[in-house]
């Protein structure tokens, strides 16, 4: 998989991006992410990527010049399956989102700033919006990473057991049964019975009430339905 950002501060991925998973699956190339700095394709001299909106108001546009620059540069050089816009009034992102996304090649993300980009970009070049919550961050750095890491967890190779992401919250519109660890007995504290008994259809069962417990009671809202 390749993964091409746009930003206009590449330096915030460097965290991110270089620590655990992530830093695993770029090593083992699983994935390749690519920065793009938006003001490097700015046809102003200060490289400026921002405008006064049409109209009035308060805050500034994201310009369409450097944006388009920028995507028509690497669509001459590859096929995308996606190019999506990190938006807050995108379709909030979910598990089956990063599940189908897991499974393409190529994928840009733009990150929004401001008071968002030109309308005409949103129009003409973008295949999906996406939104990680119903709130506004300052940038879409921030939200470009946590899409990057959904996804990027899920390829095969990525986890050192790849079943373990198929029973992860939300895969199954369930979050995930309680879990425990070592020692089966802590301050008089003890481990469920079921889960020291080796029995693999009680056990299963008893994850399966527990998460549906859980669900109804924390977020009821995933069993609509």
């Amino acid at each position: 998989m390749r993964i091409d950002i746009i930003t206009i501060f590449p330096e915030m991925f460097d965290g991110p991006f270089s620590h655990s998973m992530i830093k695993r699956a770029q090593s083992k190339s699983l994935v390749e992410i690519h920065l793009h700095n938006l003001r490097d394709y700015s046809d102003n001299k200060h490289r400026k990527v921002d405008d006064y909106p049409f109209g009035g108001g308060a805050g500034m546009v994201m310009m369409i010049q450097p944006i388009a620059s920028c995507i028509d540069k690497l669509k001459a050089e590859r096929n995308y399956d996606e190019i999506i816009f990190m938006t807050p009034d995108g379709a909030l992102f979910d598990q089956p989102m990063a599940n189908k996304l897991s499974m393409v090649e190529n994928m840009i993300l733009l990150c929004g700033h401001y008071k968002g980009i030109d309308e005409r970009l949103r129009e003409h070049y973008f295949t999906s919006e996406i939104s990680i919550g119903n709130y506004v961050l300052t940038g879409g750095e921030l939200a470009a990473a946590v899409v990057s890491d959904a996804v990027i967890r899920l390829l095969p190779g990525v986890l050192s057991d790849e079943t373990s992401a198929l029973s992860d919250s939300f895969q199954d519109n369930l979050l995930s049964p309680p879990v425990y660890t070592r020692p089966s007995e802590f301050n008089g504290w003890e481990v469920p019975e079921v889960l020291l008994s080796g029995n693999e259809k009680e056990i299963k069962k008893w994850q399966f009430d527990k998460a549906l417990e859980r669900t109804k009671m924390r977020r009821p809202e995933l069993l609509n339905g």
